[in-house]
């Protein structure tokens, strides 16, 4: 770990790579996902609108390639970037028969500047077809697979009506690992019923299983989900900012320092959410990760004994 944070940020991680800003394009590619087409759920989990995290963009009529060229001019004038990792974000990003699969895929790395791919999906949605896919491109271009775990506990997982139990991860890890895919686990903390001491633990499940990068969530209500109705009914109450920062401060300390920290907080959307209104200071809550890490002395790994 190179970085003058406490923790092993993605631009650090990529910067050490290209010795560039390097900039991830969020894509929407049309997908749909087994929690809601009625192969598991047509509900969704409990969090998620039916947008299923997307931008819209392929209800609007941009294809992957149109999609990819505006966000490499937005971020270029922004960050100044110079490479661009596509992200296949919405829904469930490996839900497809393969040659469909394959396909999207190799739309977005031909495009000048990207250098490599990022593929959103679920633990319970992958095959070995489908990671021999993904391995294919890892002799020229970067692979991050990101599987949406959301908390180590199955009781939890059966709450948000997940669909996969923590098993259905581990197996998903197991099939990618030494392939030279790199793994990214996405975690939510704040789920209903987890108390601070299982959302550490799943910090510390998730040392000996060989993911290269994490992603923290912050859960937040959004318009139009089974999330809402219950806290509109007084059946979940949020986080505090504070209590949020705590638990993100440990939880890193939990983690192995040559994890990769790719996110830690969320971006909701003005339009659709409802609560805790402080999920929008972003920066704010990333300034106080910084300054309670400092305080408390904390360094990612720290707590690892």
């Amino acid at each position: 770990m190179n970085t003058e944070k406490r923790y092993y940020d993605f631009n650090t991680y990529l910067k050490n790579l290209y010795g560039c800003r390097v900039q991830k394009i969020t894509i929407d590619a049309g997908m749909t996902c087994p929690n809601r087409d009625g192969s598991i759920s047509t509900g969704g989990c409990i969090y998620c609108n039916p947008k299923g995290s997307g931008t819209g963009a392929y209800k609007k009529g941009l294809s992957i390639t149109d999609q990819i060229n505006a966000g490499k001019q937005a971020l270029a004038r922004r960050y100044n970037a110079k490479k661009f990792i596509a992200y296949f974000q919405a829904y469930t990003n490996t839900y497809a028969p393969t040659d469909r699969l394959a396909a999207m895929y190799e739309e977005a790395l031909a495009i000048p500047g990207v250098v490599g791919i990022s593929i959103g999906t679920r633990p319970d949605c992958i095959t070995p077809k489908t990671i021999d896919l993904l391995a294919s491109y890892t002799r020229d271009y970067l692979v991050w697979v990101e599987y949406g775990l959301q908390s180590a506990h199955d009781a939890t997982l059966e709450k948000i009506n997940r669909g996969h139990d923590f098993n259905a991860f581990k197996n998903a890890v197991e099939i990618t690992a030494n392939r030279n895919i790199n793994i990214c686990t996405h975690v939510i903390l704040g789920l209903p019923g987890e108390t601070r001491k299982q959302m550490l633990e799943t910090a510390e499940k998730l040392a000996d299983t060989g993911i290269n990068g994490i992603k923290l969530h912050l859960l937040y209500v959004v318009k139009n989900t089974t999330l809402a109705d219950w806290h509109e009914k007084g059946r979940y109450k949020c986080l505090e900012q504070d209590e949020y920062v705590d638990i993100v401060c440990e939880f890193l300390a939990r983690l192995s320092a040559n994890i990769v920290v790719q996110r830690l907080t969320g971006d909701p959307h003005l339009q659709e959410l409802v609560a805790p209104k402080w999920a929008l200071e972003k920066a704010r809550t990333l300034e106080k990760i910084e300054r309670k890490m400092t305080e408390k002395d904390l360094l990612q790994g720290c707590r690892i004994p």
